[in-house]
């Protein structure tokens, strides 16, 4: 590696020269985002044409999203510590090749298992992209900044389910679902190479200027802050206060995403093709939501709010919204159902920007990865319980309706465990732990 650099550095210095660098960083996390989620998106759009041909029930669904969902769970811790151990360029390449790889190998499923195993391997590769993004976000912008930047690359989650539907649709219509997979994991193979080759740490990176390296820097506590391990995390209740909110408001992100299509296919009676086009709708709604919720908390900041305040002020507005958007399953208009759900997607993606955002402007930098990948396993437990498992059940038994009205009640709870244990979300010392 040492005898690379040279190289490396020999390429970066022929770009033309950008006075805030940092864009080109985040642009790079959003790009990653985006391909996370359309490598994800692929089996819930296309399950009505998988389900045909492999002859798969709503419990092997079911199954099939808990495989993904309790490798996802277990994957963001360790990924996680592993990122803060040796360090955001190096872990973000080795999740993004994992997750592409094994993106690609579901195309060669024949059987519910054997579709199981690989959306399995898929989630172990795919929970490192959050981890890698926040402390990507947390080394490259200063904390004002952090809660739009967490936003602008988190609606690439947003874009990847706007675009994507349509997209994969016509490649199903053209080339058969299998095809579809392996278009899609290509698109890893060409980001690798730029992040390779592209990113540095801001004080080690010859395309930083010391007046962009300034203003990242500014508002930083990071000189004499403690290193909070992976479990010494543990000892602070605003690692429990992000863990915990995680494991209540990500099942409803799963939710909409696994079931929607399911739900609109069979409940709303729409065809693929009408699939493929509302779900671009619905994933607009929520970019929206994502950058906006991100703009809202950055806003009150640079007006002189503290950080907590206006960061719970965003996320209280996100909470409210959700039960009314529950109401989407009672009404018979499909056009106000697709409006609702919008709004659910939306809300959600505004709550996680600010979040995610709550880590950074608690812990240091180099512990944010180990902080997020507790919050994400537990996000993930939620997620395999209340997205996966139960939907499957109740659904089967009960139809959608209980599973709406649970998934709007989730984040006004989790609001309330967040300002609980979150308080005022000020930046931990030593003497910190609970």
């Amino acid at each position: 590696m040492v005898a690379f650099r040279p190289r490396r550095c020999a390429i970066i210095r022929v770009l033309p020269v950008f006075r805030r660098f940092r864009w080109v960083v985040l642009s790079l996390l959003f790009f990653a985002t985006t391909i996370n989620y359309l490598d994800r998106i692929v089996f819930t759009v296309l399950i009505p044409e998988i389900r045909k041909d492999l002859h798969l029930s709503d419990l092997d669904y079911g199954y099939i999203n808990a495989a993904f969902q309790l490798a996802y769970t277990l994957g963001f811790p360790l990924l996680g510590r592993f990122v803060d151990w040796c360090g955001t360029r190096i872990g973000y390449l080795v999740s993004m090749v994992a997750w592409s790889i094994t993106g690609g190998l579901t195309a060669t499923a024949s059987t519910a298992t054997a579709l199981g195993a690989w959306r399995f391997l898929l989630g172990v590769g795919e929970s490192g992209n959050f981890p890698c993004a926040i402390k990507a976000v947390a080394e490259w912008f200063p904390v004002k900044d952090r809660a739009l930047a967490t936003g602008i690359f988190n609606a690439g989650a947003n874009v990847a389910a706007t675009i994507g539907p349509p997209v994969i649709v016509a490649l199903q219509a053209a080339y058969g679902w299998r095809a579809a997979f392996l278009i899609t994991a290509t698109l890893g193979a060409a980001w690798a190479p730029l992040w390779w080759l592209l990113y540095d740490r801001p004080g080690r990176h010859p395309r930083v200027s010391a007046p962009e390296l300034a203003y990242i820097r500014s508002g930083e506590a990071e000189a004499g802050a403690p290193r909070v391990g992976w479990l010494a995390a543990l000892a602070h209740r605003q690692t429990w206060g992000f863990a915990v909110a995680k494991f209540l408001t990500d099942p409803v992100w799963w939710f909409y995403l696994f079931w929607l299509p399911p739900y609109l296919y069979d409940v709303r009676h729409f065809n693929l093709r009408q699939i493929g086009w509302a779900l671009p709708v619905i994933y607009l709604a929520a970019d929206v939501g994502s950058v906006g919720g991100g703009w809202i908390s950055s806003r009150l900041i640079r007006r002189g709010w503290p950080v907590g305040r206006a960061r719970m002020a965003a996320m209280r507005a996100a909470a409210v919204c959700m039960p009314v958007a529950a109401t989407a399953v009672a009404v018979e208009s499909p056009i106000l159902a697709i409006a609702l759900i919008s709004l659910a997607t939306a809300a959600h993606q505004g709550w996680s920007a600010n979040l995610f955002t709550t880590t950074s402007d608690v812990f240091p930098s180099h512990t944010v990865a180990s902080v997020v990948g507790i919050g994400g396993c537990a996000g993930g437990m939620g997620g395999l319980l209340f997205a996966a498992l139960i939907p499957g059940f109740v659904i089967t038994y009960f139809g959608y309706a209980p599973v709406f009205v649970l998934m709007g009640a989730l984040h006004p709870l989790a609001l309330i465990v967040a300002h609980r244990l979150m308080g005022r979300m000020e930046r931990i010392s030593s003497e910190g732990a609970m």
